[in-house]
């Protein structure tokens, strides 16, 4: 399993989303954008995503030399538009890190530590099967070493939300943080925290919670006015209810029935209150790139801070890949090492990642989630 991969298969799940069945493929657009700055290997990466199977790639890269973008592959099946390198897309669990920087700075101001237990902030909230508030830290949430079951594999939560059936009643109904902590209550945790790793999107639900806790604020408030206003990130929402994306945007699809075979489904509008603090925000690329570079180079986060960020513990099961507090670390095959995080939500996959000098970024997105090598794309831009 490959690091980027295997991070996706826990982000926020395959959430099944539709009504409208693709069965034709429409042909695969060239991509847009000169090839320069030596990002040729980038371009062919994309390219042989698009012939993979995947409907359409949009990316782009900051280094020494500048900006490149561009755009291969469709970005609607049934019209055939092509994808636009300056489009809007739902980043999934790169969500994570706007969560985890925000918590980051309040510990900064002094407004709570990471080592505060979540039941100071969250009393009486994680409790059954095992669970205790008591025993967690918040800094065992954003790493992932809580043990706090992942409410995404709840059978009453796949039965109500995930299944494609069940979409039809679901699709825009709104999902609490609370709903999601109730969901994951329901089953025994996954270990004693601290003893071992596991991807949890309760963890990011429940750290959404402390953030409005501590603020008196909702999470998305808070990202905004910390975050996106601050770096002029004009692309980037925490979309709340809103289904629907900005334009432009493309079309987003899945296949929905567990295997790469079968037809296409449109899975583009749904309330993303389902996938919450861990997986809900809305961007473009050169946002993404924007947000790690400055993140790495201190902007958003004292050196001590950024410091417990960068920390990170092995992650189990995923070669090639520590996790710190929301920033995973990952060592290419040419020894680059780059910081970020994979997203995924049904329909989406998408990658940022930046080197630890901040000089060199690169941010893109898939608008099918069956297929196509994003690992790929990584090391050609990185190692090429």
């Amino acid at each position: 399993m490959r690091a980027s991969r295997g991070l996706r298969l826990g982000l926020v799940g395959a959430v099944a989303l539709t009504a409208t069945s693709l069965a034709a493929t429409a042909p695969a657009a060239p991509v847009s954008g000169p090839v320069t700055g030596g990002h040729s290997a980038t371009w062919e990466a994309m390219n042989a995503a698009v012939e993979d199977g995947v409907p359409g790639v949009v990316g782009q890269a900051q280094d020494a030399y500048g900006t490149w973008k561009g755009a291969s592959g469709v970005g609607d099946l049934r019209t055939g538009r092509s994808r636009s390198a300056d489009e809007h897309f739902r980043v999934g669990s790169i969500t994570k890190t706007f969560v985890a920087t925000v918590l980051l700075q309040l510990e900064a101001e002094g407004d709570l530590s990471l080592d505060d237990k979540v039941g100071k902030w969250l009393p009486g909230v994680v409790r059954g099967n095992l669970h205790d508030g008591r025993r967690i830290t918040l800094r065992q949430l954003l790493n992932h070493t809580s043990g706090v079951f992942n409410y995404r594999y709840d059978k009453e939560f796949m039965r109500t939300y995930m299944l494609k059936d069940a979409f039809q009643r679901t699709r825009y109904d709104t999902v609490s943080l609370d709903q999601h902590v109730k969901y994951a209550m329901a089953n025994k945790r996954d270990f004693a925290p601290g003893s071992s790793w596991k991807y949890s999107n309760t963890n990011y639900s429940l750290a959404a919670m402390v953030i409005g806790k501590v603020t008196g604020n909702p999470y998305g408030e808070e990202i905004r006015h910390r975050i996106i206003e601050p770096l002029h990130l004009h692309a980037t929402s925490v979309p709340g209810t809103a289904p629907r994306l900005p334009r432009p945007s493309s079309r987003a699809y899945a296949k929905l029935a567990g295997s790469t075979a079968g037809p296409s489904f449109d899975v583009t509008e749904m309330n993303p209150t389902r996938a919450g603090g861990g997986g809900d925000m809305i961007s473009d690329a050169a946002d993404l790139n924007r947000f790690y570079s400055s993140l790495l180079r201190g902007d958003l986060l004292p050196r001590e801070q950024l410091a417990e960020m960068k920390t990170t513990v092995e992650a189990k099961g995923l070669p090639g890949a520590r996790y710190g507090l929301g920033l995973a670390e990952r060592e290419l095959s040419c020894g680059v090492k780059v910081w970020g995080h994979p997203g995924s939500i049904t329909g989406w996959l998408s990658e940022a990642v930046t080197t630890a000098d901040s000089r060199h970024s690169l941010a893109f997105d898939f608008n099918g989630d069956w297929s196509g090598d994003s690992d790929a794309v990584i090391e050609a831009e990185f190692c090429g």
